[in-house]
């Protein structure tokens, strides 16, 4: 039973759970709207509204500590200088998930995660 556990598995070793993470929140600053599996998106949702609690103060640390999360520079930067600052007046709430379709092959729950 996995009463109150923190996290979901997705099927993956811890390294890979955390690569796929990392890909997915580059991916959702570099295009602010992607597609993945429902699971996947709320799992992701956290991750990311963390990352940007943490850019929006600015700082040079903050923005090492969003570096040594995504290992992007584009993405980082993208994530400090842009986004962040749209949402200095928020407390939180920062991602919308939109259920699309089911996916013809497996019949999974499709799912969008997009900035507000």
């Amino acid at each position: 039973m996995r009463h109150n556990h923190g996290y979901r598995k997705l099927g993956r070793t811890s390294s890979h759970r955390k690569a796929l993470l990392k890909n997915l929140a580059i991916s959702l600053v570099e295009h602010e709207k992607i597609e993945t599996t429902i699971i996947k998106a709320k799992e992701l949702r956290p991750y990311i509204e963390k990352l940007i609690t943490k850019a929006r103060g600015g700082t040079f640390n903050e923005h090492r500590f969003i570096f040594s999360y995504l290992q992007n520079k584009s993405a980082t930067k993208k994530l400090v200088e842009e986004i962040a600052p749209k949402y200095e007046s928020h407390k939180g709430g920062y991602t919308k998930i939109v259920r699309t379709r089911i996916r013809r092959g497996d019949a999974t729950t499709m799912a969008t995660i997009e900035l507000l």
